[in-house]
């Protein structure tokens, strides 16, 4: 018989795992990685809310991606344009930035695997003998290290020309030149750190589903138990 089993502990764990999810998604798909340097605007270009001239702009490099600005003559302003530069894996701007491409998408596909697999905890709390909190904690971790080496290898692509172009001729690996860190990387390195969060709680989820009141509720007969 299923019994659905919901505890302050196990939903916060569920909802973790899912924001995590969609964090590293979200960053990894950015092109907000990389800040480059001002772009100065032309004399001709107006702002069409301020009718002054077009303030500077920074365009962003993400790790497939990029945004910057183009000019509509017709309209004498300037609209941001984002899009992938890499029309396929092998046209990704350097070696280390499609090693931090793969590491990355092995994490979030762990970490998205397991976020849909952390809904249904509530009605199923053990596959073959063993428990799924502690399954997805260990799978968490493993994605946890993926991340780590994906963020690790990603600054050693600083010094690629794509990143140059951005960033100015004083850009090299491990030194941003010009350019500043963008809210994807910052994003990923918490979500990287909420990862292991999660993986550390699962263990406290899996308490508070098996815990002697838990077992009490299920011997009176009880199918929906919430305990807090």
């Amino acid at each position: 018989m299923c019994h659905v089993i919901v505890t302050c502990r196990s939903m916060l764990w569920t909802l973790l795992s899912i924001v995590v999810a969609f964090a590293e998604l979200i960053a990894f798909m950015s092109a907000d990685w990389l800040i480059g340097k001002a772009k100065p605007s032309s004399s001709e270009e107006v702002d069409s809310r301020t009718g002054g001239p077009q303030e500077p702009y920074h365009p962003t490099l993400g790790i497939y991606g990029r945004c910057t600005r183009i000019s509509h003559m017709q309209f004498s302003r300037r609209d941001t344009l984002c899009g992938p530069y890499a029309e396929n894996f092998s046209e990704i701007a350097s070696g280390f930035w499609q090693a931090t491409a793969i590491f990355l998408a092995m994490g979030i596909m762990i970490l998205c695997t397991v976020a849909f697999v952390s809904v249904f905890t509530m009605c199923v709390q053990s596959i073959m003998k063993k428990s799924i909190f502690n399954v997805c904690g260990l799978l968490q971790g493993i994605a946890g290290l993926f991340l780590i080496l994906g963020l690790i290898l990603y600054p050693a692509g600083w010094g690629c020309q794509k990143a140059i172009s951005y960033c100015g001729p004083y850009a090299s690996a491990y030194k941003l030149g010009d350019c500043s860190l963008g809210w994807a990387f910052y994003t990923a390195i918490g979500g990287t750190v909420l990862t292991f969060i999660c993986a550390v709680f699962s263990a406290q989820a899996e308490i508070a589903t098996s815990s002697d009141k838990v077992q009490e509720e299920i011997e009176e007969g009880k199918n929906l138990i919430c305990l807090l």
